[in-house]
């Protein structure tokens, strides 16, 4: 993949050239909740770049690089105005959801063509708004999520956190099973504590899949059937398994800068759809994301480094292959 610089609409030079969205390019992330995107826009941050998000005047959310080519202002301190163009704060400046320059006040003979935003692609699919991290209005693949994040049907809760680390670190850890009995031994890893003795073995298999991988942690030779899933490139999926049921947990884990990471934790189920036990579900996410987070955070260096050097086993096999991919794939696509 070839790296990106940082431009403005139709090759405008900011005046300096840096890889965009610097380890995270050309690829599709979720970014934000929809329901978090009304008619003000937004400014979140993605793999060092800011965005401004807003919905057009059919209420389809839009994204562009939060800084306006005349002066360099923050796109989303502005307003979205009656056509569904946001309009910079600075000098009225107006943009539409293609990062077309639509109006410049008191200039009418000014080249607008010439003085665009930078667009990114952008959908809104379940509950989620994913954006493509490379200029563009179109992007060369549709992003495909998990079932459960898109599927009719199922009841989703959803909770954020914010971690201070690297987010390569936050996504090894969602693809680690065996730090269950021991981060979680009063959650999640309860029942693998209760099993486990001194001389117990785990075996941590790794499937490859079009989407990313499989792994499953068997302990003592005993597969309860719970699996993960890697979803390239940052998400986790959990399927816990209860006969004739959809139980999934999936942790989002999105990039923000080299030392923060924003988390979403996403748990879908079939069963159990009653609006008054969604504090409960959230409650139990949340713990469970919050028994992750000190450990993580404590992790030197923040981003893992090659494979090479830190020390590895054979329970770490769905960890090495995250990191394969990660230094193969994306980390070469800043260089």
């Amino acid at each position: 993949m070839n790296s990106q610089t940082t431009t403005l609409g139709n090759g405008a030079d900011l005046g300096h050239s840096r890889p965009m969205f610097n380890g995270f390019a050309h690829v599709w992330t979720p970014l934000v909740p929809a329901r978090d995107l009304g008619r003000k826009p937004l400014s979140l941050t993605l793999a060092g770049e800011r965005i401004a998000l807003f919905r057009d005047a059919q209420g389809q959310p839009a994204a562009l690089i939060d800084r306006c080519p005349h002066r360099g202002v923050a796109l989303s301190l502005g307003h979205v105005a009656e056509d569904g163009c946001i309009e910079c704060p600075f000098h009225g400046w107006r943009f539409d959801r293609t990062g077309a320059n639509r109006h410049i006040p008191f200039n009418p003979q000014a080249r607008r063509e010439t003085l665009g935003a930078t667009p990114l692609p952008v959908r809104q699919l379940g509950e989620l708004i994913w954006i493509y991290t490379a200029p563009g209005t179109t992007a060369p693949v549709e992003p495909q999520p998990p079932e459960g994040l898109v599927a009719p049907g199922l009841r989703r809760t959803l909770i954020q956190r914010t971690w201070a680390c690297h987010w390569t670190r936050a996504m090894e850890n969602m693809l680690d099973s065996p730090h269950l009995p021991f981060v979680h031994r009063a959650t999640i890893g309860k029942q693998a504590r209760r099993r486990m003795t001194p001389t117990s073995t785990m075996e941590v298999t790794w499937e490859d899949t079009a989407f990313g991988g499989r792994t499953r942690a068997i302990l003592d030779g005993d597969d309860k059937g719970g699996r993960l899933e890697f979803h390239r490139p940052n998400i986790m999926a959990l399927h816990i398994p209860i006969p004739g049921r959809h139980l999934r947990i999936h942790a989002l884990v999105i990039p923000v800068d080299q030392a923060t990471t924003r988390l979403m934790v996403v748990a879908s189920r079939d069963f159990a759809k009653l609006g008054l036990l969604e504090p409960i579900f959230a409650r139990m996410n949340a713990r469970i994301a919050d028994e992750d987070r000190a450990v993580v955070e404590s992790s030197q260096p923040s981003e893992v480094p090659p494979l090479g050097q830190e020390h590895s086993v054979a329970t770490d096999r769905a960890t090495r292959e995250f990191r394969r991919y990660y230094f193969e794939v994306l980390k070469p696509s800043a260089a």
